[in-house]
């Protein structure tokens, strides 16, 4: 099996957590994650909203899968995207205390996991060539 198509693989197998999660988050709202149903209206309102932004990038990942060796900059923008989410969850960590595992576990793989498929995306296409 090529090293291109490992890749694809591994990116497919990653966007079933945006599905997911993101699709339960629109859906359930913060009642999904910790019996959280009685919040305000604008917090199920904005968690709703993020958990369609994060439904959305599985999306866009999942739109590289095909020629991932040609959708560098795409996967790039989305995993900043990623990234960023993460580090405001490190800020998050930081200023009020260690989240649940599940969220501990995003947070792996968000600073671990992405960077390490950006990397991996870069030498695919840099094969490609």
């Amino acid at each position: 099996m090529t090293e291109r198509r490992l890749l694809q693989i591994a990116v497919a197998i990653a966007c079933l957590l945006p599905f997911v999660v993101g699709g339960q988050g629109v859906l359930q709202g913060p009642a999904a994650f910790g019996g959280l149903a009685d919040v305000p209206r604008d917090l199920d309102s904005h968690f709703r909203y993020i958990s369609g932004i994060f439904f959305a990038t599985g999306l866009g990942f999942a739109s590289c899968i095909a020629r991932i060796e040609a959708k560098g900059a795409r996967f790039r923008l989305l995993g900043m995207l990623i990234v960023v989410g993460g580090i405001a969850r490190g800020v998050s960590l930081l200023s009020v205390g260690a989240p649940s595992t599940g969220h501990l576990l995003g947070l792996g793989m968000e600073l671990v996991v992405m960077p390490l498929l950006l990397l991996w995306q870069a030498r695919v296409a840099r094969l490609a060539r």
